[in-house]
Order: C-alpha cells, then sequence, then structure tokens
C-alpha cells in the first residue's frame, strides 16, 4: 500500500497529538511508535517533527520538559495540554466528516 505523504501531511498535527493522547514522549519514539503502528510506511523527517513541536508548543497545544533519564543525552519530552485534547477532538470530528464525505463521493455505487 502506498499513500502519498501529500495526503498525510495535512494531518501531522493530529497524528502528533494522538501520541502524546497515549503517553508523554520524546520526539524519536514518538516517530518510532508512528512507523511501527504503520508497518514500516510511514514516519518523519525530523526537521518536521521538530517543526511541528515547536509550533504546536507555540500554539498551546503541548508543552515540553526534559527528562531525567540518567546517564547520557537528556531527552526533551513533550506532553498534550488541555487545550492539544481539545483541539485533538476537534481534528477527530474534522477527520470524520471529510472520510464520510470522500466516500460519498469517490463511490461508485448508486444511491437508493
Amino acid at each position: 500500500m502506498s499513500i502519498s505523504a501529500d495526503v498525510l501531511r495535512g494531518h501531522t498535527d493530529t497524528i502528533i497529538l494522538t501520541q502524546l493522547m497515549r503517553a508523554d514522549n520524546y520526539g524519536y519514539e514518538i516517530n518510532k511508535n508512528i512507523q511501527q503502528r504503520t508497518h514500516g510506511q510511514y514516519g518523519f523527517k525530523e526537521a518536521t517533527l521538530y517543526t511541528a513541536f515547536k509550533r504546536l508548543e507555540q500554539n498551546g497545544l503541548i508543552t515540553s520538559y526534559w527528562g531525567a533519564d540518567g546517564p547520557g543525552a537528556r531527552r526533551r519530552y513533550y506532553a498534550i495540554t488541555d487545550a492539544g485534547r481539545r483541539q485533538w477532538a476537534e481534528n477527530i470530528r474534522e477527520w470524520e466528516d471529510t472520510r464520510a464525505l470522500l466516500e460519498a463521493l469517490i463511490s461508485i455505487e448508486e444511491e437508493t
């Protein structure tokens, strides 16, 4: 199965917010989870992911903090805010409406 990156690009924020609805996490692990859930068919480029984090944080939809992971490089974790949860719910409603509309438009079955 091949899905154009352009089709998914408009859903970057929703994809990230969905990951953060599950739990706080850091960029690499979020991207790894996305790749696992799509069986390697989709993942973000690092620049896309961190640009989205910055935008989401500036819009008050997520916050970030430094984790205490022990030795080695410190990780910046991201957490969804209440505003982010509301935006996620709105994005999901919009997706459901869009999906229903597209299904109606591309269906070749006759209406009864």
